[in-house]
């Protein structure tokens, strides 16, 4: 592992809900950091990659900013998710690897890259052996392609890279507008409303068979900062899983937030309502090995914080990013 003391970082979507967690690591690794906002960079617009590049000379590149949702929304908009998401990574390869200053760039890409049926514990080398789950395949495929890109780039002209492919995200300060909250904050929200309306049952989507595996932000993040450190075979880029070791159903995701929150009621479930992925769950050998890295957070320790977050700032919660 190298030091990032006195290294200027640029992490993109530093604002967002993991960016916060990874600026904070990073400048109390020693960085001078920088998180340019997409009101002054607009990614998706050739050339404003190597415009943004220009202006903050980085040593390093954190590349989190992306468009996201959960199944409804990639639902309602898979055209402008994947092309979004599929030019925002494109552009950042291409500038870093014009960019002289730029050392190593770090990609985070999605476990929604992963085919449909692929068995668990996902190891890494199962990528290519199918077809995403439908409503997560334009979010997961625009992302695996800049692995594709990042490994022929370090061949062809041995530029830096890391490809870090994470679980589903939750924590403090996730989003909860129903527009794009994924399975933990829309969870909470539900059964937090209807405890307080004194509601006797909640509504969920699927059936509650399908499984998900959850790591915290704050693990996230120091994953990402160890990647940013960690030295590189040249010419390789490895894509590393990132997951917490514990896969979870659905029902009893629900079932716990449920607890938590003291709502007594029914859970009723829809199934005329996509469950998504059947399974969910990572193998993080790999993470452990080169980045000597391993998540530390408990689960029902880990949603109480969460719970406690959205309870204590509700209006931030809930704000719907899109407005």
């Amino acid at each position: 592992m190298s030091s990032l003391v006195d290294r200027r970082v640029l992490v993109t979507g530093g604002a967002g809900f993991l960016g916060r967690r990874v600026v904070a690591l990073l400048e109390a690794a020693g960085a001078s950091v920088s998180a340019p906002r997409s009101s002054q960079f607009d990614l998706t617009v050739p050339g404003a990659a190597d415009q943004m590049l220009a202006e903050y000379q980085p040593t390093e590149i954190v590349h989190l900013a992306a468009q996201v949702g959960g199944i409804g929304y990639n639902l309602a908009q898979p055209a402008p998710l994947y092309l979004a998401n599929l030019l925002m990574g494109t552009y950042i390869i291409e500038a870093a690897r014009h960019a002289s200053s730029v050392t190593k760039t770090v990609l985070v890409g999605t476990v929604c890259s992963y085919p449909k049926i692929t068995p668990v514990p996902f190891a890494e080398d199962q990528l290519w052996n199918g077809y995403p789950e439908e409503s997560n395949a334009p979010y997961g495929i625009a992302k695996k392609a800049h692995l594709i890109h990042a490994q022929v780039n370090a061949q062809q002209y041995g530029q830096r890279l890391a490809y870090l492919i994470p679980t589903n995200l939750y924590g403090p300060g996730d989003k909860f507008h129903p527009s794009v909250s994924h399975v933990i904050p829309a969870l909470i929200k539900k059964c937090v409303e209807a405890r307080e309306s004194g509601a006797d049952h909640v509504d969920v989507w699927g059936t509650g068979s399908a499984s998900r595996e959850y790591l915290y932000v704050d693990d996230a993040a120091q994953a990402i900062v160890r990647a940013a450190e960690a030295d590189d075979q040249p010419g390789v880029v490895e894509p590393i899983n990132l997951g917490a070791d514990r896969e979870v159903t659905v029902k009893e995701t629900v079932e716990t937030i449920a607890e938590l929150v003291g709502f007594t009621g029914q859970l009723r479930w829809d199934p005329t309502k996509p469950d998504g992925q059947p399974r969910r769950g990572v193998d993080g050998s790999r993470a452990n090995r080169l980045l000597g890295w391993k998540p530390t957070m408990d689960f029902d320790e880990g949603l109480r914080t969460t719970i406690d977050w959205y309870l204590a700032n509700r209006a931030e919660a809930e704000r719907d990013p899109h407005a």
